[in-house]
């Protein structure tokens, strides 16, 4: 068998022992390794559950490995059944009390488990199948065997005269992963011999796409001052940003992400409070907690100073049919068009403070100001906060 990688040594690992030909290999080969034990999950779906248990115990104490045998119920709570006792399973593996539960996934799994997930439609997620290292709450699942194909697992088990179980569940080809196995792989292997191993290596390819972008929403949220979310929400969140449309709506400590033409944006929760229309006195800050953020201005070209020093000025929010002229030889023209075609999302214009002389618009977020008021004076900048302070 090609040499697996094994977990590195300092942490308690559990290896999950079905009593299955992969796991009683990966078992063999991590015995010797110091603190090493092995979990065996008793599901209570086959009539051989019982006997399946007794072999983990006898191999375990033949090899002088700690066992540990859960029993779990599987509820399928409308779930088919590989999801539901994957559950449950995984729920045993969050009670184990270890840092690290090294699985049997091989190659072949690992071929299986992205075809599956293309058949159904996964984004890039789905695509990089099983990653060698993630986690299971505050635990570590490793995969030693991933590379490994099951032939070479076969092939290892027989040399050393090892002993195992079959689940007679793995004939069952009404189960997706079954069926796959023993139909699909099998026509799909005459035309194109190695694509389990294609397979699995377009899988990591795409897994450093996915980490790829993980990295990515952790420094975007980061920035943001935003704290960064567990693996499973993080996960969770990649999948509906890069899934969703328009309409996609997240919530994260305090703050909404939406995507807006291929843009994650992060608007504060203050966005829904009221707000009633402010006088500006001049100031070169203006804090508008309700809305988000503050109003800044600096010397430049933007409004005139003459115009400054004679009227009032008002912030409020947008009521409908405002217009403004951003240049002298073009028409007055509707915020609507001119907020889409400067890319503002719909969802945010509402809450955008615009500036106002009596009825006149003088001044809007993103676009500028109105010819009728520019001059050398002051220039408006709204700054948002991602969260309120």
């Amino acid at each position: 068998m090609a040499s697996s990688r094994k977990p590195r040594q300092g942490k308690r690992t559990a290896v999950a022992l079905s009593g299955g030909v992969d796991s009683v290999v990966l078992l063999h080969r991590l015995r010797d390794s110091p603190g090493i034990r092995a979990v065996h999950v008793h599901h209570g779906l086959s009539p051989n559950a019982d006997r399946w248990a007794r072999f983990c115990r006898k191999l375990c104490k033949a090899w002088g490995v700690p066992l540990q045998v859960n029993k779990v119920k599987v509820a399928r709570r409308g779930k088919g059944l590989e999801a539901a006792a994957r559950d449950a399973r995984y729920g045993a593996f969050r009670e184990l009390d270890v840092e690290r539960i090294a699985l049997a996934h091989n190659l072949d799994d690992q071929a299986e488990t992205v075809l599956l997930n293309l058949l159904r439609g996964a984004g890039v997620r789905g695509a990089s199948g099983m990653r060698p290292i993630s986690r299971l709450g505050d635990k570590e699942l490793v995969r030693p065997l991933l590379d490994v194909s099951r032939q070479e697992i076969l092939a290892y088990a027989r040399e050393h005269h090892l002993e195992w179980v079959e689940d007679e569940s793995n004939a069952d080809e009404s189960l997706t992963r079954n069926f796959i196995r023993l139909r699909l792989g099998p026509l799909i292997e005459t035309r194109f011999p190695q694509w389990k191993r294609t397979l699995a290596r377009a899988a990591r390819q795409f897994s450093k796409k996915d980490l790829q972008a993980d990295a990515l929403l952790r420094a975007y949220l980061r920035s943001k001052g935003l704290k960064a979310p567990s693996e499973a929400k993080l996960v969770e969140m990649l999948k509906q940003l890069t899934a969703g449309g328009a309409r996609t709506r997240l919530e994260h400590d305090g703050a909404t992400l939406r995507v807006y033409r291929g843009r994650l944006l992060a608007q504060a929760a203050s966005a829904g409070v009221p707000f009633a229309s402010r006088e500006w006195k001049g100031e070169r800050r203006l804090p508008l907690p309700e809305l988000g953020g503050e109003l800044r201005f600096t010397p430049g070209e933007g409004i005139d100073a003459g115009q400054l020093a004679n009227q009032t000025f008002e912030v409020r929010l947008r009521g409908g049919g405002e217009r403004l002229q951003l240049h002298s030889r073009r028409p007055r023209r509707t915020l609507k068009k001119l907020f889409q075609e400067a890319g503002v999302p719909a969802w945010s214009r509402e809450r955008l403070p615009l500036l106002y002389c009596g009825a006149d618009l003088v001044w809007a977020p993103g676009l500028g100001v109105d010819v009728r008021y520019r001059g050398r004076g002051l220039v408006p900048v709204w700054k948002t906060w991602s969260v309120p302070d």
